[in-house]
């Protein structure tokens, strides 16, 4: 059995609800957003209604209340940030199987190079993007054949560290 607040909102509601349609027309982009509004604006309402004292008239009241939710969702759609369907992009990604053996080495690697000296750890990591010598001789303030003697020494020095610790 219906109580007596839930007849009188529904008849209230049905009364009054093309002003939650009006306003679903001016924030919702389509039917499905219309549609998911209007029961958003509907649950607020009755959540509200007990608190409804009846000093203004029902639809200035169901106006109010509806345009803050309208405008309260609107601002947080405005905050979220624009996504893609993944399915289309999907088509874009390459598929690679992990390599479990790989990332193990690379952690090796990475624990070794953390034990050379600064000069040395900026050396490897220009080596490994690809930088020539002439490069990194620029950048670490030395010349072009001390830096390819040196990255020798350090190749030397890594191979040595990792085959201690069982490594590469």
């Amino acid at each position: 059995m219906i109580n007596n607040l839930e007849t009188e909102f529904v008849d209230l509601l049905e009364e009054y609800q093309n002003i939650l349609h009006k306003i679903c027309k001016l924030y919702a982009e389509d039917l499905e957003a219309h549609k998911d509004l209007f029961q958003e604006m509907v649950i607020q309402l009755w959540h509200s209604y007990p608190k409804f004292k009846g000093e203004s008239k029902f639809s200035t009241w169901a106006y109010r209340v509806s345009l803050n939710t309208a405008i309260s969702l609107y601002r947080t759609k405005k905050r979220r940030i624009a996504t893609v369907e993944l399915d289309h992009t999907l088509q874009n990604i390459r598929y690679e199987e992990y390599n479990d053996e790989q990332e193990e080495q690379l952690r090796f690697l990475y624990a070794a190079v953390r034990q050379l000296n600064d000069i040395e750890k900026a050396l490897v990591y220009m080596y490994l993007e690809d930088k020539d010598y002439a490069e990194i001789a620029e950048t670490l303030g030395i010349s072009e054949v001390n830096a390819r003697v040196k990255m020798n020494r350090i190749k030397t020095k890594l191979k040595s560290m990792l085959n201690q610790q069982g490594g590469i």
